[in-house]
């Protein structure tokens, strides 16, 4: 009988974990056949015993007995030559620490290049090759190594983590879509991925937003730092350079004056002197005829005394030349009071609060002194601003009068001319000075039961009747309001009632760079009533607001009005 020709693949008994022809094979219940040695150590390695092919489980460790026959057939492949080892591929690498090692290399293990999420095992290039060559793996779902492929696996199940519900917002396999997911909304990994990689796109849109705008305001806080630096070194230049010109000044005048005092000293005691001296010789002339005449009034001899008499009574004449007065103070009355001045000022500028730079965005910092918070109406009228309404800004329904400085609602329309900067429902009307970056002081005396005094800057919106264009009721703008028999203070839309009596006169004093605006009630005391504190960015103008019968007049003041 002729020799039946056997054609065989080299396939059919390789060891799909080492990837050489079967040593020893044994063949599990599945139907696929490992080295002895191989499958061992790969359960040994394991938490469970599963087929290193299919991934079928085993409950218990199966006994693992060589396949007689399949042992006999490898070795006779062996001897015709039919099989050999696969050559390593020189792109193998074994793994170091962080890698992902293969789960199939027996020994010292080479680096994973693929994990399948269908084995759920990672593979080095020579363990990979099946997955290219075995008709039954090629459609295997590869990708990147991953040392925690058991995280794709469904708890419950076991099973690859395919799916996703949106119900609940996890990762699902396929038996859970078929059991407690079945009624809820699931979509594939890839699907849901795209629609979450375009929310993770808008967050990222934001971020780099975010962070160019945290980037651009650091790059300014820098620049403004750095304004902030030469201020500094600019203001303490210039305070050096006037300080010491005012010490200069101070010793020079003080060099001066106690020059002037000791050459008064010198002629006044020079005067004194040559008086002391004539004095002292009058006196002993005085002693030497007091002494002749006791002399003369004791002799015994009237022819002598007769004789002597009327040369010895004859007394040297008496004259004023002799009069001195001592200069008991050296210093005058004007110039005590100028030194006391001088005192009371440097005494104030001592007390005097540095200012803090200007907000970011507006412009660059500027150290000043500003003087410390006035006491009583005396020191506030120190920083009178005279105030003009402008026309141009009153609404129809207010007439101006004593030049501007009093402003009344009435009951008929003006006929002012068209203009943009007019309040046309409105019933106000602005100053037309813009008070900025210093301290300003006005008083105003008010007559009916309504009236808002405030102030607001130039882009209060002057057209329509809402709270965009009323004192108070906005960002541009805040007053103080008398209504119904009590004080409103209002802010954007915040409004604040103050307990306080009704006053005709209200004083009203801006501190442009502290950031603070009071209001007072003026008697014969002042009475603060509210003081708002924030931070101004613009010029501020001063304004009124009305009702019928009702009038406001700015009072004309000086610092002597006290």
């Amino acid at each position: 009988m002729a020799e039946t020709q056997l054609f065989v693949s080299q396939d059919d008994f390789t060891c799909s974990v080492c990837l050489h022809t079967l040593t020893d094979p044994v063949s599990l219940h599945c139907g696929h056949s490992f080295c002895l040695k191989c499958l061992s150590d790969y359960w040994d390695q394991s938490q469970m015993c599963s087929c290193p092919q299919c991934r079928h489980t085993f409950m218990l460790r199966p006994e693992l007995n060589r396949n007689t026959l399949l042992n006999e057939v490898v070795k006779k492949l062996k001897k015709t030559g039919l099989t050999s080892p696969p050559p390593p591929s020189p792109s193998q690498n074994y793994a170091i620490p962080g890698d992902v090692e293969c789960d199939f290399c027996t020994g010292k293990k080479f680096r994973a290049v693929k994990s399948c999420l269908t084995c759920m095992a990672s593979y080095c290039q020579t363990h990979l090759q099946p997955h290219f060559e075995v008709a039954a793996w090629k459609g295997h779902k590869l990708t990147d190594p991953d040392r925690n492929l058991e995280e794709k696996l469904c708890e419950k199940h076991q099973k690859s983590l395919e799916m996703f519900c949106r119900t609940e917002k996890t990762c699902i396999c396929m038996m859970c879509a078929v059991t407690e997911h079945n009624s809820h909304e699931k979509v594939e990994l890839e699907t849901e991925r795209e629609e979450k990689q375009k929310q993770l796109g808008v967050a990222l849109s934001d971020i780099k937003r975010r962070l160019e705008e945290r980037e651009k305001t650091l790059k300014e806080m820098r620049r403004a730092m750095d304004e902030m630096k030469i201020s500094v070194e600019r203001d303490m230049e210039e305070n050096e350079k006037s300080f010491t010109a005012l010490i200069r000044c101070i010793e020079e005048a003080h060099r001066k004056l106690t020059e002037r005092i000791k050459e008064q000293e010198k002629r006044e005691t020079e005067k004194a002197e040559g008086v002391m001296e004539q004095l002292e010789k009058e006196i002993e002339e005085l002693k030497r005829r007091e002494a002749e005449l006791k002399e003369l009034s004791e002799t015994k001899d009237h022819l002598h005394f007769l004789q002597s008499f009327s040369s010895h009574c004859v007394l040297p004449a008496n004259g004023d030349s002799l009069s001195f007065t001592v200069a008991a103070d050296f210093s005058s009355e004007d110039l005590l009071k100028e030194l006391s001045g001088l005192k009371k000022s440097l005494e104030k500028i001592s007390q005097w609060d540095t200012l803090t730079w200007t907000p970011l965005g507006h412009e660059a910092p500027i150290f000043t002194l500003r003087p410390p918070e006035p006491q009583n109406r005396e020191e506030f009228l120190q920083y009178f601003c005279p105030l003009t309404l402008d026309i141009n800004t009153a609404n129809r329904y207010l007439r101006l009068s004593e030049g501007n400085k009093k402003v009344t609602c009435e009951g008929t329309k003006a006929k002012y001319p068209d203009h943009p900067d007019r309040f046309d429902h409105c019933v106000q009307v602005l100053c037309r000075e813009a008070l900025t970056g210093t301290c300003c002081y006005w008083e105003v005396e008010c007559s009916g039961d309504f009236m808002r005094i405030g102030v607001a800057y130039k882009g209060l919106s002057r057209k329509g009747d809402g709270g965009e264009c009323s004192l108070g009721y906005n960002d541009k703008s805040c007053s103080l309001q008398w209504s119904h028999s009590k004080y409103i203070v209002s802010h954007n839309e915040k409004q604040t009632v103050i307990s306080a009596p009704y006053s005709p006169r209200i004083g009203v004093y801006l501190d442009w760079p502290a950031g603070s605006l009071s209001f007072y009630s003026v008697s014969h005391t002042m009475t603060l009533l509210h003081r708002f504190n924030t931070s101004f960015t613009e010029p501020l103008y001063p304004g009124f607001s009305l009702l019928y019968n009702c009038s406001v007049t700015i009072s004309h003041l000086t610092p002597c009005d006290h």
